[in-house]
């Protein structure tokens, strides 16, 4: 399967947060108990996990459980750093349960269309970027896969695009995808600010 996969690529990574990512991906979640126990992430997320427009906080609303969760299981074992989360996501404050039915929470709201967008100055350049290195994965309204782990980009906010990409490029990302990695080389600061307009501007039809 699919996610097998990913699940082993992720061992290879750090064995911690994987076990920690396979665990989590096995609980029957709440989406009520996530909406409570998202109430200590909402002071940066913001209600609704509609994140801020500076790309300080990504948007959240709408991405995928699976996703969620891995990013958590990341960040909290070290694979990925975010200083910022790291009080917030401790086994201190956040078990896996609460993970779980945070992220499932999540994943049941409405990706916003309101989300903070590039100057919309070079969107055909942004485009042609998108189709050849980025849709195969990321999809063409940039619906993403649960199955591998590739996050929902549609709806993102532009600054927040601009700042992983260049971090995922100059190998910043602990966590980065390999072949995203490979399919940046040689992307310009130009380059990663149209393509990251063109994302911002993504709009996924409703879910089923």
């Amino acid at each position: 399967m699919k996610r097998t996969a990913a699940l082993l690529l992720a061992f290879v990574a750090g064995a911690a947060g994987a076990g920690e990512l396979e665990d989590a991906l096995k609980l029957k979640t709440d989406r009520e108990r996530g909406r409570i126990a998202y109430e200590v992430c909402q002071g940066c997320h913001r209600p609704d996990g509609l994140g801020r427009p500076d790309g300080s906080y990504p948007q959240l609303a709408g991405q995928f459980a699976a996703v969620l969760i891995k990013q958590m299981a990341d960040i909290r074992t070290g694979i990925r750093d975010n200083p910022k989360m790291h009080p917030f996501i401790s086994v201190r404050l956040i078990n896996l349960q609460e993970m779980a039915d945070i992220a499932a929470y999540l994943q049941a709201l409405k990706v916003p269309t309101e989300n903070g967008k590039g100057p919309g100055t070079d969107l055909a350049r942004g485009a042609r970027f998108y189709e050849r290195n980025c849709q195969d994965c990321h999809g063409q309204q940039g619906e993403g896969d649960d199955a591998e782990f590739y996050p929902v980009v549609a709806g993102q906010h532009y600054l927040y695009l601009v700042r992983q990409i260049r971090n995922i490029r100059d190998g910043a990302r602990g966590n980065a995808n390999r072949t995203m990695r490979r399919e940046l080389r040689g992307y310009t600061d130009a380059d990663i600010d149209a393509v990251a307009d063109y994302i911002s501007r993504l709009q996924l039809r409703p879910r089923h």
